[in-house]
């Protein structure tokens, strides 16, 4: 547990005249000029008031420095409040000193709190998510270590991710161009330069990530299957373009329907059979 000392408002050391500081959660003082000891009850007869409010402190700053779980900054969040309310009964010194522990504490706990939900990430291997929100609480406990890790990991995943962001960087851009060339009859040299241009730039936004990223997969993936049907029977069947466009369309979701419709009745017939 870290030590939290503060200078009381106008005690002073009776050998040397310097200043004393107080541990109060240890109950001990000391001279920083001197550096001769007592016991804070020594020196404030009714320190024994503050027992219940300093045994909350000290198991919140215990709380704050050895858990991991947003739960526990919530318990010591909760454990501040009220020593907070309770020194505001007293209107003394030591009751200022031992709110602004508290205020400091509560400062501690919001970091905690974050710093459990990134760990939880982490943890769970989600390593962008964990990079952005432990670089909130970057210097509290392991934050800089696990944020590194991270960095790591996403570096990895980019490059295993290469192939797959070149694939899924295809289907827009194509169904771009194919509507260029047959709807507007532009040259398929301009068609074919903007579907490169199209490809590198979605390419390098997929291996960028993000949200994004997920929108862009769930586009290509239902595009790629229309955009190849229509390839196939315009261009090598000779199919006409409106022909061509409603079959590439309904086709995908014709299948869809029968398929989610034989997958019912299978599963009515299963349970039947039960």
């Amino acid at each position: 547990m870290a030590e939290i000392n503060i200078n009381p408002v106008s005690l002073k050391c009776k050998v040397c005249g310097g200043d004393i500081v107080n541990n109060y959660l240890a109950g001990t003082s000391y001279c920083a000029n001197c550096g001769n000891r007592w016991s804070i009850a020594d020196l404030y007869p009714d320190y024994a008031k503050y027992q219940r409010i300093i045994a909350n402190i000290t198991k919140a700053n215990d709380i704050v420095e050895s858990e991991n779980k947003a739960a526990s900054a919530t318990e010591a969040k909760l454990l501040y409040k009220t020593s907070i309310i309770e020194c505001t009964k007293f209107n003394d010194p030591i009751s200022s000193d031992l709110v602004r522990i508290c205020e400091e504490g509560q400062k501690k706990a919001e970091l905690l709190a974050v710093y459990a939900k990134g760990k939880g990430y982490f943890d769970k291997g989600s390593y962008n998510s964990a990079l952005s929100t432990l670089s909130k609480v970057k210097g509290f406990r392991n934050a800089d270590a696990m944020i590194e890790i991270c960095k790591e990991e996403i570096a990895k995943k980019r490059k295993r991710d290469i192939p797959w962001d070149v694939v899924f960087s295809l289907p827009l851009p194509a169904a771009v161009g194919l509507f260029f060339r047959e709807v507007c009859h532009w040259p398929w040299v301009i068609c074919i330069l903007l579907f490169l241009l199209g490809s590198a730039g979605l390419g390098y936004v997929l291996y960028r990530g993000g949200v994004i990223e997920i929108i862009i997969k769930i586009l290509s993936f239902f595009a790629a299957g229309p955009i190849i049907i229509f390839s196939i029977m315009a261009y090598a069947f000779h199919v006409p373009t409106w022909i061509s466009v409603i079959t590439a369309i309904g086709a995908p979701i014709a299948l869809f329907i029968v398929f989610a419709s034989a997958t019912e009745q299978l599963s009515v017939l299963f349970n039947k059979d039960k």
